[in-house]
């Protein structure tokens, strides 16, 4: 309701103090209106400071925010063509302070997701470094040194804008899901028990720093949540141990991050959950630890495709557990999974590993190839066609960080 809306902002602003409120608000409304000008995000931030202004001083009637809350909390302004620049401030502070509000905006909408603190601190230095360096008879070399001074400030907001864009786009669950499979590609020798946990912690850090103001929450978190994987798995892997030996915490979880999923290991076959335990109390754990399985299995296989089996295991519990029948229930819809899930994950695997090996012109040629043996009957132009699809599916969706929402509909 607005009087919970208007509580939050008021407690914003009070907190940040008016020019850091207005920062975040520059920040939130780059990244929420993503297709507004420059011109309307500036005119929307003038008019949200203002009202904020009046109606979160002590003392201030409720109804002021009743007044004029109606449109800027809501709604995209555009711009009022008649303003003109404050007639006291010199015209060259008036075009600082609009190019840095502008470098706000361009640089909030490239990090959308990043939590807002993040966003702020990672636009501070870099603006106080140009500042610097610009004026600085060497500024090659103070550019160099400035940019290794911020480095990990720069391995933040590239790292949480990752992390909080596949919250966003998954939710606690399902992102905890996304973490345990990448894990389980990248050592295959850890068991479930091991891994589960380090799942779960990074969910909870993502759904407790994505969207706070609290300043370190996200660097705090991310530092501890870095120093449970390395104590977990230096000793399993030697990957992660080389990883694990640097100083800088940040700098160890991006190289983490960064790893290609292991060669696929030699497993016996995993024991499938029965129907009873699907259904059972703990039936989301089972059918989570059978997709781990399965991932381990297939370190080629990409995070869109298992987060699609994800959803497809959800689904099918959703409508089977609740019917008088679950059993065969299951067992039929398990069938028709398993037929048009198989060629799917062959082909993804197969897909993915080899654009992963290859340089992308080889990719592309053995490509083609097998294309071009799969489907003797096509026409040039549909071969061309499908080759392209499944080339910008490999390039965008193989990779470790990968756009969720858009790999989604490339399946």
């Amino acid at each position: 309701g607005r009087a919970y809306v208007r509580e939050k902002v008021c407690q914003e602003y009070r907190m940040l103090g008016k020019e850091n409120f207005r920062t975040l608000t520059i920040i939130a409304n780059s990244r929420k209106y993503s297709n507004g000008t420059f011109e309307e995000i500036r005119h929307l931030v003038r008019e949200i400071v203002s009202l904020a202004e009046t109606c979160c001083a002590d003392g201030a009637d409720p109804s002021c925010y009743d007044a004029g809350g109606s449109h800027p909390w809501t709604t995209l302004t555009p711009p009022n063509p008649t303003s003109a620049p404050d007639p006291l401030i010199p015209r060259r502070w008036v075009s600082l302070s609009h190019l840095c509000r502008r470098f706000l905006y361009e640089y909030s909408s490239s990090y959308g997701q990043a939590p807002l603190p993040v966003l702020l601190a990672s636009t501070r230095t870099f603006l106080s470094m140009v500042s610097t360096c610009c004026i600085s008879p060497a500024p090659t070399a103070c550019f160099l040194k400035e940019k290794l001074e911020r480095k990990t400030l720069s391995l933040l907001t590239l790292t949480s804008n990752r992390i909080c864009s596949r919250f966003s786009a998954y939710g606690k669950d399902k992102v905890s899901f996304s973490y345990l499979a990448s894990l389980a590609q990248k050592v295959p020798s850890a068991s479930f028990e091991d891994l589960l946990p380090l799942a779960e912690d990074a969910a909870e850090l993502s759904s407790q720093c994505c969207d706070s103001v609290a300043e370190d929450c996200m660097q705090k978190k991310l530092l501890e949540h870095t120093a449970k994987v390395c104590t977990v798995l230096s000793a399993r892997d030697g990957r992660f141990s080389d990883c694990c030996k640097g100083k800088n915490l940040m700098e160890n979880h991006f190289c983490i991050l960064a790893l290609p999923p292991a060669p696929a290991p030699k497993l016996p076959k995993a024991s499938e959950p029965t129907n009873k335990e699907l259904c059972g109390k703990e039936g989301a754990l089972q059918a989570t630890r059978s997709l781990f399985e399965l991932a381990r299995r297939h370190p080629s296989l990409p995070d869109a495709v298992l987060a699609k089996l994800y959803d497809s295991s959800g689904k099918l519990r959703g409508e089977c557990c609740s019917t008088k029948d679950p059993s065969a229930c299951l067992d039929s819809k398990r069938k028709q999974m398993e037929a048009e899930l198989h060629p799917l994950l062959e082909k993804a695997s197969q897909l993915c590993g080899q654009y992963n090996k290859l340089p992308f012109l080889e990719f592309k040629k053995r490509l083609r190839e097998s294309l071009t043996q799969a489907k003797p009957e096509a026409s040039p132009a549909k071969l061309e066609r499908l080759l392209e699809q499944r080339a910008s599916f490999a390039s965008t969706c193989c990779l470790p960080d990968a756009p969720p929402l858009l790999c989604a509909s490339k399946v």
